[in-house]
Parts: structure tokens; sequence; C-alpha cells
């Protein structure tokens, strides 16, 4: 090789690396999208402010990752949609699961819960246990993991809605005859509405799930920042502010 072409090449391999450098440090400083959906007390608008034991928590976590991001609440179908097919977008308060563990990469736990099956206080319902409650209509949202986890379990008469106030509405109004709701906020939920526990219907831990391609640096990050909420006992006083005891 002479020095001349020798010269040329150096001089496109290192422009190469640079061009590396470049669009790795453009992807990484893009900000990340954060979807959730409207589930109180863990995600809610309260105004034009959206707020919650998750939402405190995910603010935390990227704040002392030094990540910029952005919040978007929609329906639930939607947000986690764009988790699964959109680079750099993550989705919570999600359930993990066996189905959806190779869907997603995890941050983990927001909190750890029971979904219980609940009933509106004196409605006609009578079951003691799951094989009982196949009788009734039950209540979920579309694309929730409630949803899996009823069509798994055998649950022949599924009403599903947009969003977990639609499907509590309809519990109330008598349109259906159970619901599943996490257990942390069920004592919480039962203070302001006339509602009564069925059954429990599954346990499993609820994060952050982001897109596949997700960088794993960034991952590495969050997964360390929420570690250290845990650790030092601000994810419990989180959820003490907002009236839950997921100890209990």
């Amino acid at each position: 090789m002479t020095p001349n072409r020798e010269g040329n090449t150096m001089k496109r391999l290192m422009l190469l690396a640079l061009l590396g450098v470049t669009i790795t440090s453009q992807a990484y400083a893009a900000t990340v999208t954060l979807t959730t959906e409207e589930y109180a007390p863990f995600n809610y608008r309260d105004g034009k402010a959206i707020k919650g034991t998750s939402v405190e928590q995910v603010e935390k976590i990227m704040a002392a990752a030094g990540i910029d991001y952005t919040i978007e609440m929609l329906p639930w179908a939607r947000a986690y949609s764009l988790a699964q097919t959109t680079p750099m977008t993550c989705v919570f308060t999600t359930a993990h699961n066996t189905k959806r563990d190779p869907m997603f990469r995890w941050v983990e736990p927001l909190l750890v819960d029971n979904n219980i099956l609940i009933k509106k206080s004196g409605s006609s319902v009578s079951a003691s246990n799951l094989e009982e409650a196949k009788n009734y209509t039950i209540g979920t949202q579309r694309e929730d993991y409630t949803e899996t986890v009823l069509k798994e379990k055998g649950f022949p008469k599924l009403d599903v809605a947009t969003d977990f106030n639609a499907t509590l509405r309809k519990l109330l109004n008598g349109r259906v005859d159970m619901m599943p709701i996490s257990e942390i906020y069920f004592a919480k939920l039962k203070a302001e509405q006339p509602i009564e526990k069925v059954t429990t219907l599954s346990s499993q831990p609820m994060g952050i799930a982001c897109e596949k391609g997700f960088p794993s640096d960034l991952l590495t990050k969050m997964q360390a920042a929420l570690d250290r909420l845990i650790a030092d006992g601000t994810q419990e006083a989180i959820f003490m502010k907002y009236g839950l005891r997921p100890s209990d």
C-alpha cells in the first residue's frame, strides 16, 4: 500500500469512527418517552399535572440517572403499543408476567402487588373463589395484563373498556359484576366507593417496560436509581404519602 493510499484509508477510518461517536451521542441524547395511563393513585391527571406513586418514582429515577424524558398519558392500549414499537419509549406501571417478559426490557419493581376481584357492595354476586367467579361478567381494560390473566384462567364473560375509570363506572352502575384492581389500592378505594373484595386473582411485580432496543447503559442507570429509592426508604415514603401500605 502506498503512503498516499494508506493515509486516505486512515482518514476514512477516522471519519467513520467519529461518525460512529456522533451517531451514538445523538441517539443517547434523545429524550426518553414514558407513556402511562389514568389509573389512580399510581398514575393520574391533577389538572394539567401528571401525578401518582409511580409517576413520582419515575421522576426521581430519571433525575438521578441524568436522563431527559417526557411523560405522556394515553389510553392503555396505545401507551402499551408505543412501548413495543417505538425506540426510546417505555410504559408504566406495567405488570411483569411470563408473556410480557421477552417483549420488553425491564426496570422494576415500582411495586409488587396482588390483584383482586371486587364487586359492588350489596350486589347479588355470590362467589368465594375463582371458579365461582367465572359465572359472572368481569370488567377489565383493553391490553391490560388483567385481560390476559382472566383469559388464561378461563373466564368466559369479559367486558373490555378503554381504561380503569370506565370499568369502575360500569361496576358501580351494575353493567359488570366484578373487576380486578390492585390490592394495594383497594383499601383507599373502599373508603371512597361501595366495593367489596371477592377473591385474589394474581400476584406480580410492576415496573417500567422499555422497547426491546432500549440502550443498556440507560437501563442500568434507571435500575440503579430505582434500587436506591427502595433501599433508602423513598419508595415506601411515596406509598405512604398516597395512603398506601404495600408492606401490610
